[in-house]
């Protein structure tokens, strides 16, 4: 068994060995056919890095020529499958342009813009890469609006701003959770109006009630009447819109010591 298993494995070298010695004698040929060919083959076998190679050698000679167009496609293709998608998006875009008027350019815009949804990253990190994917799904929507991938792109363009508005509404609630009243109260009225078909503002109307009726505990007696006055507003919104909300009930010992305290202002004036 021990014999086998090391014929086995210098058979396995042999071979390797044979293979490397062929690639580079394909490497230095002047045999661009066969080097066309072996292109092909490698890129099929999902042997991308070696695909690469040749395809680069090949780039200027077939510039040009309808194999020139399978060229430029594949090379993307093979940074795609590679799963280097910064680099797959700048050739598919380069190919694109290229050839425009080609079959393969619906495939490579989308793709262009799956990098980029790819790269996109989790929520806490900078999403510029997620408004690039929207950028240039909505690209190839406007240039493609009857190709068959056009609910796809559309999902994934939902999908990117759900991720872009949550990101937001985290910072929104982090402004809340350290009191920092005011720009709490700033971030909510924005996001509303940034989003105002958000599944967030029950939720956001319930904070801001919180949120003023704590900013006017922490106000100076002057500003005190204004933000519990605000504080109401925000409270019957809350109920106008969702006049089933949980929300209602848990506030309900807030709005009465907001009445209270503004009974008692009343009164003092």
């Amino acid at each position: 068994m021990l014999k086998n298993g090391l014929l086995i494995s210098a058979l396995i070298i042999v071979m390797c060995c044979f293979s490397c010695s062929s690639y580079n004698k394909l490497l230095k040929s002047s045999d661009y056919v066969a080097k066309y060919n072996a292109a092909i083959s490698y890129y099929e076998k999902g042997n991308y890095d070696r695909a690469l190679q040749l395809f680069d050698l090949l780039q200027v000679q077939y510039r040009g020529k309808p194999e020139g167009d399978t060229i430029s496609f594949l090379t993307a293709e093979c940074y795609y499958y590679k799963e280097d998608f910064l680099i797959a998006s700048h050739y598919y875009k380069r190919y694109v342009s290229n050839y425009a008027f080609s079959d393969r350019a619906e495939d490579a815009l989308y793709k262009s813009a799956m990098c980029y949804y790819y790269l996109s990253p989790k929520i806490s990190l900078d999403q510029s890469d997620t408004y690039t994917a929207i950028s240039e799904f909505q690209t190839f929507t406007d240039m493609y609006p009857k190709s068959l991938k056009v609910p796809e792109a559309n999902a994934k363009i939902d999908t990117l701003r759900m991720k872009i508005e949550n990101k937001d509404y985290n910072t929104c609630l982090l402004y809340f959770k350290m009191e920092e009243f005011q720009a709490a109260i700033t971030t909510f009225e924005s996001f509303l109006k940034e989003y105002p078909s958000t599944s967030h503002r029950e939720e956001i109307l319930y904070f801001m009630v919180i949120n003023y009726y704590n900013y006017a505990e922490n106000s100076v007696t002057s500003k005190q009447r204004e933000r519990y006055e605000l504080a109401l507003e925000k409270y019957n919104t809350l109920c106008y819109v969702f006049p089933e909300s949980p929300y209602i009930k848990e506030l309900t010992s807030i709005v009465d010591k907001i009445n209270l305290k503004l009974n008692k202002q009343k009164q003092i004036n």
